[in-house]
């Protein structure tokens, strides 16, 4: 039926549940454009009149309940032959479910789920409705924690072959109040038993009635004493488990009067007073120890009628006999008679109702939980458990990429359902999510625009640097990549963009001294840039010929990046004008055949204070030394001995005349060179008595 549009107006959407008399299909109510739950009945049930006008009174019934732990009751209809009504869809799971998955619950917990049950059933029975199938299944809990009760009065709606006189037996065995085991009337106290059979379960996380059968379940009701609560989990408090047994007793003058007293009684049981109260007791249980082996059947009012009151006794010996001669005989048979067919009776109904649970649960089979499969293993484990796979599948939006591909809802599921029944998979599909733009080449702040206006947080946008040619601040790559799936409005969606902060600089390398060769492997290593264009050749004094005198850049922490371009200047000699003089300096020792230490040093145009060397000497010794001189500058040699100034020799520049042959001061060898000797004597005074030291 799913996609049928039910008097122009609800659209079923999936099935949702069902049971053994009507489906429950989700469906949007097109009019008001709101979800809607539909159940819809069972096509062996339209064609019975009776049946259809005990439905549609019920519903009725059922639709006058205006409650918050009520499922609201919307609309009724019928098209053709399809019976419905419209009601509340609650977002969330069944009671069943719960308890299978988290029993034992905290007792707070089963308390207040309970203590809402409880003010249901209380506006249900202040309206003159039963519900008489409370189960965890009919107990619903939305996401927000509200407690609704469903299915109110759809357990009466039956066909006319299966209502008896003594009342109905439909519902489940394992909620069964005695009174309804038995076949008779049953009443707002039998609701009551079965919300005690319900909080017993969230507590321990059991039944506290099992069988290997039905009816061997419905006799233990009738009969047989359960497992107190605090044996089986000792966390319940004893004021939780009083309730439980008081709501429980199979005699219904001893249980809860009424739902509110119930409700009262939960409202204070987690009082801390009440917590380890005394355990409740009953006189009537030390009656049924001694008897406890005897059932006594429901006797039905129009039995009782066949029942004859005894004779009245007179004073008269004749009366008496007369009367005890006549009634006696009575009671022989009378009596038996009434036992043989109430016992029939019972027989009878009790027959009756293992007929119709075996009916019910003829050929059921646990239905396998897929949900987190694959669709492909979902659909195996289905057919191999004997079912088979509805048509075509639903499919839902799923937040995690985890979820896409796999099974995140199933009909059925944690029930029994009989082979061959099918099974509604929802399958998980991604959300229809934009493709990344394409951001590198921008500028930070315009491909952060650009991502806000598709809707992404601002403080979702995460800059980071690296060094690139590029110029600093424009977006080099992107996490996401370019075209890549994503959902510009979740939380946790973050954007990476890697942007640029410039090439990587540092200190430029110092060339001076350093061949040309040796400059151009340096320059190679750093990734700058040298032209041929930008090697220049000149004269230096500074450095000899083909080393490197000067660069740019030049300053020894300047800051330069790769592809920088350099300039160097090597040296292609001393200039034109300059002049070598080879000069042999005379030191004498502080004391004659003593050691002494010897140290040199001078000035001329390669520079200023240069140390020449130092020398141990023990007698008078000559050391040569060699100025470079210049036009602009004379040299200058300051000697030192044993750490003491000992004098300070100027070496002028002078200029050798243009003739044949040159001109040279005495000792001059005749090469160009002036080989003149400077004294050293200690006293600063020339040997031959000319001061040394004109300054």
């Amino acid at each position: 039926m799913i996609g049928l549009t039910l008097s122009g107006r609800y659209e079923l959407l999936a099935r949702v549940g069902g049971g053994g008399m009507a489906l429950v299909y989700k469906a949007r109510d097109l009019l008001l454009n709101r979800f809607v739950a539909v159940k819809v009945l069972r096509q062996q049930f339209t064609h019975d009149e009776d049946f259809v006008k005990r439905f549609r009174r019920e519903a009725q019934a059922a639709a006058s309940l205006s409650h918050p732990n009520i499922v609201s009751i919307y609309d009724v209809g019928q098209v053709e032959d399809t019976h419905y009504i419209v009601m509340e869809f609650i977002d969330g799971a069944n009671l069943n479910e719960i308890i299978r998955e988290r029993a034992p619950l905290q007792a707070d917990e089963a308390v207040k789920i309970t203590a809402q049950i409880c003010d249901a059933l209380e506006h249900a029975h202040h309206n003159q409705i039963i519900h008489r199938d409370i189960k965890p299944h009919n107990i619903l809990i939305g996401n927000n924690g509200r407690v609704k009760v469903t299915d109110f009065g759809i357990a009466r709606a039956v066909t006319s072959s299966t209502i008896t006189q003594t009342g109905s037996v439909i519902g489940s065995v394992h909620y069964f109040s005695p009174e309804h085991a038995k076949g008779v009337t049953t009443g707002e106290k039998s609701d009551l038993y079965s919300l005690g059979i319900v909080l017993y379960q969230m507590v321990t996380g059991r039944l506290p009635f099992l069988g290997e059968s039905p009816i061997s379940v419905a006799l233990k009701h009738l009969q047989d004493p359960f497992e107190q609560p605090r044996k089986v989990n000792p966390y319940i408090p004893q004021s939780v488990e009083n309730i439980i047994l008081r709501a429980m007793r199979k005699n219904p003058q001893e249980r809860y009067q009424s739902a509110k007293e119930m409700w009262a009684d939960l409202d204070t049981s987690l009082q801390p007073q009440r917590l380890n109260e005394p355990a409740v007791h009953y006189s009537s249980d030390e009656d049924d120890e001694q008897d406890k082996t005897r059932v006594i059947p429901a006797i039905r009012p129009d039995m009782r009628n066949t029942i004859e009151a005894p004779a009245v006794k007179t004073a008269n010996n004749e009366d008496r006999w007369n009367s005890d001669g006549l009634s006696e005989p009575k009671r022989k048979w009378i009596i038996p008679t009434v036992l043989a067919i109430l016992a029939i009776v019972l027989i009878g109904v009790l027959i009756w109702a293992i007929g119709e649970l075996r009916h019910q649960t003829n050929s059921d089979v646990v239905v396998p939980t897929v949900v987190g499969e694959k669709e492909a293993e979902a659909r195996r484990m289905l057919i191999a458990a004997g079912f088979t796979i509805q048509e075509p599948n639903l499919t839902e939006i799923v937040d995690d990429e985890k979820d896409v591909g796999l099974v995140v809802k199933q009909s059925k599921m944690d029930m029994e359902a009989k082979e061959g029944s099918p099974i509604q998979l929802t399958i998980g599909i991604p959300k229809d999510l934009p493709s990344m733009p394409d951001l590198s080449g921008m500028s930070f702040d315009e491909a952060s625009a650009k991502l806000q206006e598709m809707g992404v947080d601002k403080d979702n946008i995460l800059p980071s640097e690296k060094f690139d040619e590029s110029e600093p601040g424009t977006v080099l790559e992107q996490v996401p990549e370019a075209d890549a799936k994503f959902d510009p409005t979740a939380e946790d969606t973050n954007i990476t963009l890697i942007v640029s902060k410039g090439e990587e600089a540092f200190e430029m390398p110092n060339l001076i001294g350093k061949t040309e060769a040796e400059a151009k492997a340096i320059i190679l290593k750093y990734d700058l840039k040298l032209s041929e264009d930008k090697i220049l050749r000149e004269s230096s004094y500074s450095q000899p010929k083909g080393k490197v005198f000067k660069q740019f850049p030049e300053e020894p922490n300047e800051m330069v990046t790769p592809k920088t371009e350099v300039m160097i200047w090597v040296s292609s000699g001393y200039p034109a004008d300059s002049r070598e003089q080879k000069l042999s300096v005379t030191v004498s020792p502080a004391v004659e055949g003593q050691t002494s230490k010897i140290r040199i040093v001078y000035s001329d145009a390669t520079g200023d204070n240069i140390e020449w060397d130092t020398k141990e000497i023990t007698a008078t010794t000559s050391i040569p030394i060699t100025l470079i001189l210049s036009p602009n500058k004379d040299g200058q040699i300051s000697i030192y001995r044993d750490g003491q100034f000992l004098q300070k020799e100027p070496v002028p520049y002078r200029v050798i005349p243009a003739s044949d042959a040159p001109v040279t001061d005495p000792g001059d060898p005749g090469d160009g060179t002036d080989t003149g000797e400077v004294p050293a004597n200690g006293d600063g005074t020339d040997p031959n008595g000319d001061d040394a030291n004109p300054e």
